[in-house]
């Protein structure tokens, strides 16, 4: 082969567009990173009683907040029967409404909204890990239930599936119950109801996450349609042994259809309930998790590759009160924020503390 000599006029311009590439590119991935200076950390305030949802007969657990037309605000909120114990999330979980005058709280209880609707539905066990949307003068609440399939459960097997917890052995009720959570929606005109249901689930587990679906999320997409982070099981884990992970889903209508997207949001880490949110000024997406220790965020410009916040650690296992108190808890988790035009103005989370009980609690965010 003959060997072609370069000029030094070509070899010179050769590099001078090479430098500007890498300059271009440069610029770009700055300008990108440039724009992720959210720090929710920041503006996190102190807590007080009236920012603290507690109740007698129920475990007041993860919840969701829409402004109503009535000009006041909603709440969805998780219930379980403290009679039947914290881990009956998975058999005997409601979801209820709570009003108030303010975002933080104080929250008053007004009506239980959604419950497991019994043999012969998808969503015959438990309704829990509720989200609600207002999108384009309809209410979405977004829910997880289960069901036993073709078996019905006797009150005896009912409750061993209420209490049984280590290993999720595939032989117990327990563990069958939790490989048919799937996630559904509720629709209606009024926040007060009346709620239309469907007959089969929303969103079934496909890979890249395997068995379940759980903790969803949803956003509105700044091109138009909705983005959905959901978690479900890492595939090709041996029986009994669970990685959480996170994957997306878009589509063009809050009811679907969603398609999976093959990457996931999370992967090879224990992390779940994430809620994602676009950030019209900073044009990029943000989304929380709790990882089992602490609480996370990641980001992503596009909604489909995500990385770590440059504000990452937003929060660990406690909170501080307006008395000067800093209550450390066993679980931290449910994180979501209600923005109020165009901004955070509260955090709400599902506290429990170390003696088993429970709280939803609302940090008010600095505006």
């Amino acid at each position: 082969m003959k060997n072609i000599k370069m000029t030094k006029p070509a070899y010179l311009k050769c590099i001078s567009c090479f430098a500007l590439l890498l300059i271009s590119a440069f610029t770009t991935a700055l300008n990108a990173s440039g724009t992720d200076d959210f720090n929710l950390t920041a503006i996190m305030q102190d807590v007080s009683e009236d920012n603290i949802f507690y109740d007698n007969e129920f475990f007041n657990w993860g919840s969701g907040i829409v402004k109503g037309k009535d000009g006041k605000y909603h709440l969805i909120y998780s219930q379980m029967p403290r009679e039947h114990g914290f881990l009956s999330w998975l058999t005997d979980g409601r979801v209820s409404r709570a009003v108030s005058d303010s975002p933080a709280g104080p929250w008053k209880h007004v009506e239980p909204v959604l419950e497991g609707r019994g043999d012969g539905h998808w969503d015959a066990y438990t309704v829990h890990c509720p989200k609600i949307y207002e999108f384009d003068g309809k209410y979405y609440l977004y829910y997880m239930s289960t069901n036993s399939g073709e078996s019905k459960l006797s009150d005896a097997q009912l409750e061993d599936a209420r209490t049984r917890h280590g290993r999720w052995e595939e032989s117990e009720l327990r563990a069958m119950l939790r490989l048919n959570q799937r996630i559904g929606v509720a629709v209606a005109d009024s926040i007060e109801g009346p709620w239309q249901r469907f007959d089969k689930p929303l969103i079934e587990p496909e890979l890249p996450i395997a068995n379940i679906v759980n903790n969803t999320t949803v956003t509105k997409r700044p091109d138009g349609g909705y983005l959905m982070i959901v978690r479900g099981d890492q595939p090709d884990q041996p029986e009994g042994e669970i990685i959480r992970m996170q994957a997306v889903l878009l589509a063009d209508h809050p009811l679907g259809p969603w398609k999976m997207q093959a990457k996931p949001v999370v992967k090879d880490y224990n992390s779940e309930d994430p809620e994602v949110w676009y950030d019209a000024e900073r044009k990029r997406y943000y989304s929380l998790y709790h990882a089992f220790g602490y609480m996370g965020m990641i980001t992503s410009t596009d909604g489909l590759n995500w990385e770590r916040a440059k504000h990452y650690k937003v929060a660990d296992k406690a909170y501080t009160t307006t008395d000067g108190r800093t209550v450390k808890v066993h679980r931290y988790e449910r994180p979501t924020i209600f923005h109020e035009n165009g901004k955070p103005r509260v955090m709400t989370a599902g506290i429990r503390l170390p003696n088993g009980d429970t709280h939803s609690l609302f940090i008010p965010l600095k505006q």
